[in-house]
């Protein structure tokens, strides 16, 4: 019998569970997009675009677990590019940006557009 549950227990934890690498950003709707869009454009805050991130990051993360995914992908999120985000962890900000009176979100974006 404990051999028994033993090979259960062995079993239960090699079960195959399934994930997502990546998972689409911009929402359904293009929400992200057209929220940045907005914010370039001066007719919305940061605070709009730092909003629809979280709501969309919720979204996908409730949808997968709806679907069934058993390990969510975490960090997976970029308001704009992977590399990018990357690289600003690091603090590679070319001096070019620093210095202007810029947000760091204004910041971001400037490089990521290359103004």
């Amino acid at each position: 019998a404990a051999a028994a549950a033993a090979a259960a227990a062995a079993a239960a934890r090699m079960a195959t569970q399934s994930a997502v690498l990546g998972y689409p950003r911009v929402g359904p709707h293009r929400e992200l997009k057209k929220a940045v869009e907005r914010f370039w454009a001066g007719k919305s805050s940061e605070q709009e675009v730092l909003d629809t991130a979280k709501a969309l990051r919720r979204a996908n993360w409730e949808d997968q677990r709806a679907q069934g995914v058993d390990v969510l992908p975490s960090n997976d999120f970029s308001l704009y590019d992977h590399v990018m985000d990357h690289s600003l962890l690091f603090g590679a900000v070319p001096a070019r940006y620093t210095g202007l009176g810029l947000t760091p979100l204004e910041t971001y974006f400037a490089m990521g557009r290359g103004l």
